[in-house]
């Protein structure tokens, strides 16, 4: 058990739930988040649970505010498990709708450099220790990409490649990382996603589901198990076939005739 934990978008949804789980008497945690009220909020209910939380209100795109604040951070408590879970979302609402430049840089920012801002300085000072966890949220929107959100699956699919390639890197440092790639989640996220959400957990559920496999150091944490199976063998249908029914499920916005 981590006595560690530092969570990034620890200030709503998914993140608040671990936040919630983690914490108990002889826990120290540190909550990253942009929004100081609603951080502060989720610490209050941490602390009184008995967990002792530093709180930071960061923006996890500011690359060196962020490893300042983790250096600080692991200079006082020494990190034991890192959760990079902020993000944000963005779906196609309309037929005129497009992720231009902009649009697509601020999700891939958070989503994809926001992880890895957190995940680096993290890592330094795990390999200096020789021991430590990393875990990176992900989704099964990084397993396929899907028509309706172009530069959140790519956001997603890149975090999954990137804990592929560096697993094997270090654990030779006696690091373990893991790639989280939850379904729909209720939260603030998934109430924008304007298609079908299948199979959709609680955070709180969720979040204990998640924690359970991190204890046992599960490389891979996928949930729920009939949309990763059906996605993971979407990936073996030539593309045409799956793009189709992935349209049954998803509808993107069509122009009328």
């Amino acid at each position: 058990m981590p006595c560690v934990v530092v969570i990034t978008g620890g200030s709503a949804g998914l993140g608040r739930a671990l936040a919630l789980s983690y914490c108990a008497p002889g826990i120290t945690l540190g909550l990253i988040g942009r929004n100081a009220e609603r951080l502060e909020d989720v610490a209050e209910a941490c602390r009184a649970r008995g967990a002792e939380v530093v709180v930071g209100s960061v923006d996890v795109r500011d690359a060196a505010a962020l490893q300042a604040w983790i250096f600080d951070f692991d200079s006082r408590h020494p990190i034991d498990l890192l959760i990079a879970n902020a993000g944000v979302a963005s779906t196609l609402r309309s037929p005129d709708d497009w992720e231009g430049v902009s649009r697509t840089a601020e999700v891939v920012d958070t989503n994809l450099y926001g992880a890895l801002h957190a995940v680096l300085p993290s890592i330094e000072r795990m390999r200096n220790r020789r021991r430590g966890q990393i875990a990176i949220v992900s989704s099964l929107a990084g397993l396929r990409g899907m028509a309706i959100s172009p530069a959140y699956c790519v956001s997603k699919a890149a975090l999954v490649a990137y804990c592929d390639s560096v697993r094997p890197v270090l654990a030779r440092d006696h690091i373990g990382i893991s790639v989280v790639m939850p379904g729909f989640v209720r939260t603030g996220m998934s109430d924008v996603f304007p298609g079908n959400k299948p199979f959709i957990w609680s955070a709180e559920k969720a979040a204990l589901f998640i924690k359970k496999r991190l204890t046992r150091r599960r490389v891979e944490i996928a949930f729920p198990f009939s949309l990763t199976l059906g996605l993971k063998l979407l990936r073996l249908l030539p593309a045409a076939v799956g793009d189709a029914i992935l349209g049954l499920l998803f509808q993107i916005p069509r122009r009328n005739m």
